[in-house]
């Protein structure tokens, strides 16, 4: 008996006579197996791999088979375009068997809730967010309407597990499992990890079911066209964009949204058929965007890595990136999106606008070539989530016990290696600051946390994330998107122009209290800002950088521009060497060359200044003072290796404590224990220090 013979009946004659489906990928063979037996399973595969209906086809058939009453799958995404994305085509497989899938989001209209909530579907494709408010609302009566879950499907679980959203996530998890009759299966999708265990573990913590990884390798590095050049700036990327493979479709990625809007502009105004995608656009023009594109054939979309997760904007010929991500991960789920066709190669061409970016590119591919995929780690010690999660199941009971709100989350708590004593200290601090009360141990929302979170019906509390001050554009009553309050703070009138979707438009009009502009049409350039910083470079990635400088990398294909540069850029850093650390001078500055990325740079600057050298810090190197000598230098470091077991500190400003939601919830030592073991470096400084030091001076001329 085949895999395929195991489905449904149903489920195989629509796979066959509706889909007309001549066969199955060989994830989707292998995922039969293990879903249908029940066993928690990661699905692994590149983009495009079939990863959805791998998870879906053996859950509809355990759902005939069994007779599952509604609601029995939750299916869960990070991001709300891709729940549309997913919805159209969920929905068709659950039509051909008579079975019902909806969708719960915040875009979700009033009267389509109310409908989902009388009317629990057979698939409920939500975001955590969003399935917070479910589980907090009083309008839901949360122990019937998940008594008969059965799975969780969580698509794209890489790119919850790496931050607090997944805690989130994970937290959110047990408490719907606290509802249901039965502990429900647990199914992650995910894109290529360099842990896929230790991800699967985490995702389905404690349990005594079985579990298993299905892993089908993607495209070979030698099947891959990758190339990069070096442009030296935006506008000549645009210009090379617009002379590149004229009659494709291309997609080109960026990692801003800043970024996105000025590409698109100078696009358009070479007379290229652009459209923009990006999370600030409003659904209606980043829908009508997408849609278009997938309709176009000579046309570019211009995105952010909103497209990078699955979201379908139909066949492409090309993928462009502008710069370079910060992971290997990233860029696999790029590459993967060409390629598709019969006999096509999937490709990807970087065009490196500075230095930085263009060496970040070429360790990128450095690590690719070596089959390097970064491992996907949570966050340590999440208290903050811990005092959000108490307040949210306070609100989902109507009080909950002090003795015994941690049985809730009891998997959970044991998973993120909270201790019991750590959690009642919580507790105590929150009564006393007043974000809890205490009526005779029943937790509550204390008059502190009404006054934080209460407003606008708890939605501070739905999100473990800070939302920046954003303002909603309008032109006329068409939605266009929203923009960061500082886009009108650059002048003192309001600015002149913005951009948004790739088009300028004038502000007529600033509602402050409303939180709204309204704008028109304008020819004057203009430019938008939202909040957002450039990712750190990890260690593994700082390393390869320092080997393609060496010249002992394995480099694709460059440009005679990019093997121009690259030649330059060696033969000013002579010195580079992935196993020592270099102290360069350079008239009177010394240059701590570490490639360790900026996380533990940071450190190692705060290690230097607690010893009276204020130094300073990027993702490659340590500066020391000017007028520091060789020497000088060589004994500051000499003395931190002597102390390479020592625990590093990073210092915490108060931007980056306040930047951690919550953390006014927990108690000083709680938050700043988070903190240290969060940025914790000394694992990466023992590998660093075991290196030589070398020292060498740079004449210049």
């Amino acid at each position: 008996m085949t895999p395929f013979d195991r489905l449904h009946p149903a489920v195989q004659h629509h796979i066959v006579n509706s889909l007309g489906w001549s066969e199955l990928r060989p994830l989707q063979e292998a995922a039969i197996a293990p879903v249908l037996s029940g066993v928690h399973t990661l699905l692994l595969a590149p983009t495009a791999g079939g990863k959805t209906e791998a998870a879906i086809f053996p859950v509809l058939s355990r759902m005939l088979d069994q007779g599952w009453p509604p609601l029995s799958v939750l299916y869960l995404c990070p991001v709300k375009a891709l729940l549309n994305n997913l919805e159209t085509r969920l929905r068709a497989y659950a039509d051909l068997l008579g079975r019902r899938v909806a969708v719960w989001h915040g875009d979700v209209k009033d009267h389509e809730r109310r409908k989902i909530q009388a009317e629990p579907p057979d698939i409920l494709l939500t975001t955590p967010e969003s399935l917070e408010v479910v589980l907090v609302s009083r309008r839901v009566d949360h122990r019937s309407f998940f008594k008969q879950l059965r799975v969780v499907v969580v698509d794209e679980i890489h790119a919850f597990a790496g931050d607090d959203r997944g805690w989130h996530l994970l937290a959110l998890l047990e408490r719907v499992s606290h509802l249901s009759k039965q502990a429900p299966q647990r199914i992650g999708l995910s894109a290529t990890v360099g842990n896929p265990d230790a991800l699967l573990q985490w995702l389905a913590p404690g349990s005594q079911a079985d579990r298993k990884v299905v892993n089908v390798a993607g495209t070979s590095n030698r099947e891959a066209d990758v190339q990069v050049d070096y442009v030296g700036s935006l506008e000549n990327a645009a210009r090379v964009i617009s002379r590149l493979h004229r009659g494709e479709k291309r997609l080109v990625f960026c990692d801003s949204r800043s970024q996105v809007e000025e590409l698109a502009g100078a696009l358009r105004v070479l007379e290229v058929d652009t459209f923009v995608s990006h999370s600030s656009l409003s659904v209606d023009e980043r829908h009508r965007a997408e849609s278009a594109f997938a309709q176009g054939t000579n046309c570019v979309i211009v995105a952010t890595s909103t497209l990078e997760l699955g979201v379908d904007v139909g066949d492409l010929d090309r993928v462009i990136q502008i710069d370079a991500p910060y992971t290997v991960a990233a860029f696999l789920q790029r590459l993967g999106r060409t390629g598709r066709r019969t006999g096509a190669k999937p490709n990807c061409l970087f065009l490196a606008t500075t230095e930085d970016a263009f060496l970040r590119a070429l360790g990128l591919l450095e690590l690719w070539q070596a089959g390097y995929v970064e491992p996907v780690w949570p966050p340590p010690k999440p208290y903050h989530v811990v005092a959000q999660q108490i307040m949210a199941l306070a609100l989902q009971e109507g009080g909950v016990g002090r003795a015994t709100w941690s049985e809730w989350l009891s998997r959970f708590l044991e998973t993120a290696e909270i201790a019991a004593e750590d959690s009642a200290k919580l507790v105590r601090f929150m009564i006393e600051a007043g974000f809890l009360s205490d009526d005779d141990g029943l937790l509550w929302l204390g008059e502190k946390g009404e006054t934080r979170f209460g407003r606008r019906n708890f939605l501070e509390l739905f999100s473990i994330f800070n939302s920046p001050p954003m303002f909603t554009v309008l032109f006329g009553r068409k939605e266009l998107g929203q923009v960061h309050q500082l886009t009108f703070q650059v002048h003192s009138d309001g600015p002149r122009t913005l951009s948004l979707g790739g088009r300028y438009w004038r502000v007529s009009h600033v509602d402050w209290e409303r939180r709204q502009a309204y704008v028109e049409p304008s020819e004057l350039q203009g430019r938008s800002r939202w909040a957002g910083t450039g990712q750190p470079v990890h260690m593994a990635l700082g390393q390869a950088v320092a080997a393609v400088l060496e010249d002992t990398g394995s480099l694709l294909q460059l440009s005679q521009r990019a093997q121009a540069r690259l030649s330059e850029v060696r033969a000013e850093h002579p010195w580079a060497e992935p196993e020592s650390m270099c102290l360069v001078r350079q008239a009177d500055r010394v240059t701590w060359w570490t490639f360790g990325g900026q996380l533990l740079n940071v450190a190692l600057a705060h290690a230097l200044k607690q010893d009276g050298c204020e130094a300073t810090y990027d993702n490659f190197a340590v500066r020391f003072p000017r007028g520091f000598s060789l020497d000088e230098a060589k004994k500051a470091v000499t003395l931190l290796v002597e102390r390479q077991d020592t625990p590093l500190e990073t210092p915490f400003t108060p931007e980056l404590r306040d930047s951690i939601k919550f953390v006014e919830c927990l108690p000083e030592d709680l938050a700043l224990a988070m903190l240290q073991e969060r940025f914790d470096q000394a694992a990466k400084w023992r590998v660093l220090a075991k290196k030589d030091i070398r020292t060498t001076t740079v004449v210049e001329g």
